[in-house]
């Protein structure tokens, strides 16, 4: 199969579910275009800032894009294009956008509350205490996975296998490009608080915004080692995680949306110029290198079709920030579709390369061979390699970077959540309580953590980073179901993906926990393996007992009315 059909496929595949299946949930769940949203109803300066359809959706789609959708693919397919590109296309419809949607709207229509509030609401006090814990150890594996993966595109240096250390201008440009958007973002938010210009006059500030930090980032590269960059970026998602969220997280991810949609378009120009050959399998094997397809596709492949993070950024930021009940479509459904696009990109990508080729370019992380391709297919129209190739690494570090600032938000929210209850007197708390909901704290426990996982390098992260991913996404369609049967809407769109999600979950699960036990039964097991081994047993247990409330509570027969009761709705 050639590229470009690939990408008509895709197009009208993911065009098409909008138009049709996106209006279909709209109206069968209902919308209230006069309701007062969360965002008004809870303002609080922070956490609830109403914000216009393209500031929230550049919010949610820089949030949830992160690197998943570009590494996730690629690394998929050894198993061949066609089981990867039916999954991002039949997952990203009928799973991933429809959790997506569900977990906003069953948010917004809770005071804006988080997937662990919905389920403390339908199903019960445990089930909320248990998804926050699931929810705050994703949490802490997204940040340390993503932030080796920023910090790796930020690297200045590199060695070869004679041991000489040469500097890398492409990464030096993108760290500089990088560090002038979080000081843009911070102008930038005070100016659309402040002045209230309409949106096409923002739109233009934040390009020229866009444009000015690139040049500058060729200019004048910074060229800073991986360590010292792990320590500048935790530094950095230490204030993000804190700030309020039109001070730095709006603007920020305002100013990415921008060039991570250009890079899609870029992209797209660039498949429909070069037409690049599709170099891959259709299929290889269900059994690669001792990896079944069935459930490592599933769980590699999370963002682009379905993620649990998703969920909690639908619920836990995005939702505070909704005007109006009809934006939730366009914000959530739509910007999973949008995602779905980019993860078929990826795989266009590294189908593009003939076996070895990638490597003998010097192409080993997915980012690069991501961007690797993409600057070969415009190098077509005449457009410079290593500038494209530049600007798109720049590209996948602004997806993970702008996932570093929500999901950093989102596990300090959870951890703080998780000592909370709607009885507890926050103004007579005990002196232990106030100090674990204490946001510093609360975000310090868990980016600490996240930093020892650091050291252990994303590749080895990313399988657990993935079924805990899938759990997540798990316990939001149950929560998201229960919700719908509770209220009186039809969740049966909800029931098949929950299910498959469940078997390949818990898979996954047992086969990380059976491969890091016989590591220490074999070599013993460091400290960044030992918290995964940890992590993995806890995610299964809890992940377990909260989907086994959620499934008891779908099928609880609806309480009948006595006959009393009846004669006085009668009378």
């Amino acid at each position: 199969m050639s590229g470009i059909l690939m990408m008509i496929i895709a197009i009208v595949v993911l065009g098409g579910a909008y138009l049709l299946y996106g209006r279909y949930l709209q109206n069968k769940w209902g919308i209230d275009p006069n309701a007062k949203t969360p965002a008004y109803e809870m303002e609080d300066g922070v956490d609830y800032v109403p914000a216009d359809t393209n500031v929230v959706f550049g919010h949610q789609f820089s949030s949830i894009a992160g690197a998943g959708p570009i590494n996730g693919p690629i690394q998929a397919a050894i198993f061949g294009w066609l089981p990867v590109l039916l999954w991002i296309l039949i997952g990203g419809v009928f799973f991933g956008a429809v959790q997506d949607f569900a977990s906003m709207y069953a948010s917004v229509k809770n005071k804006g509350r988080t997937i662990g509030y919905i389920i403390e609401e339908y199903i019960g006090k445990l089930g909320k205490k248990l998804f926050l814990l699931c929810c705050w150890l994703f949490c802490i594996l997204v940040v340390a996975a993503f932030a080796d993966v920023v910090a790796g595109t930020f690297n200045g240096f590199v060695a070869n296998e004679a041991g000489e250390v040469t500097k890398v201008a492409a990464n030096g440009a993108v760290a500089t490009t990088s560090m002038l958007f979080i000081i843009e973002a911070v102008g930038l938010g005070m100016f659309l608080k402040y002045t209230k210009f309409n949106k096409w006059i923002n739109t233009a500030v934040a390009i020229v915004l866009l444009v000015a930090a690139i040049a500058l980032g060729l200019k004048f590269p910074v060229y800073v080692s991986l360590n010292i960059w792990h320590i500048i970026i935790f530094a950095y998602i230490l204030i993000a995680s804190v700030a309020p969220v039109w001070a730095l997280l709006q603007p920020r991810d305002y100013l990415n949306s921008y060039l991570l949609i250009f890079m899609i378009v870029g992209a797209i120009v660039g498949v429909f110029v070069a037409n690049p050959t599709c170099n891959l399998k259709a299929f290889t094997s269900f059994n690669v290198d001792g990896q079944y397809m069935f459930p490592i596709l599933f769980v590699t492949i999370a963002c682009g079709a379905v993620s649990g993070f998703h969920s909690l950024v639908s619920s836990g930021t995005a939702s505070k920030q909704i005007k109006n009940e009809k934006n939730m479509l366009p914000v959530s459904f739509g910007a999973m579709l949008m995602e779905s696009m980019l993860a078929v990109i990826a795989l266009i990508a590294v189908a593009s390369f003939a076996k070895g080729e990638a490597a003998a370019q010097g192409l080993t992380t997915q980012p690069q061979i991501f961007a690797g391709a993409i600057a070969n297919f415009l190098a077509v129209v005449g457009l410079p390699h290593t500038l494209v190739f530049t600007l798109i690494n720049l590209a996948v570090s602004a997806f993970a970077l702008t996932s570093l600032d929500s999901v950093a938000r989102v596990g300090r929210l959870s951890f703080q959540e998780f000592f909370l209850d709607d009885d507890v007197d926050e103004e007579n708390m005990s002196p232990l309580l106030k100090i674990v909901t204490n946001k510093y704290f609360a975000t310090i426990i868990t980016l600490v953590l996240a930093y020892l996982l650091t050291k252990v390098g994303y590749a080895e992260i990313w399988p657990l980073f993935g079924s805990a991913n899938q759990l997540l996404s798990v316990l939001a369609l149950v929560a998201c179901a229960v919700f719908l049967k509770k209220t009186k809407r039809t969740g049966f769109m909800l029931w098949v993906p929950m299910v498959f999600m469940m078997a390949v979950t818990f898979t996954a699960l047992g086969m990380t926990i059976v491969k890091l036990s016989k590591a220490f039964m074999t070599t013993g097991l460091d400290l960044g393996n030992s918290l995964q081994l940890i992590f993995a047993v806890l995610l299964l247990i809890l992940g377990v007992i909260v989907a086994i409330q959620g499934i008891k509570k779908l099928l609880e027969r609806p309480e009948r009315k006595t006959a009393t009761a009846d004669k006085k709705v009668t009378a």
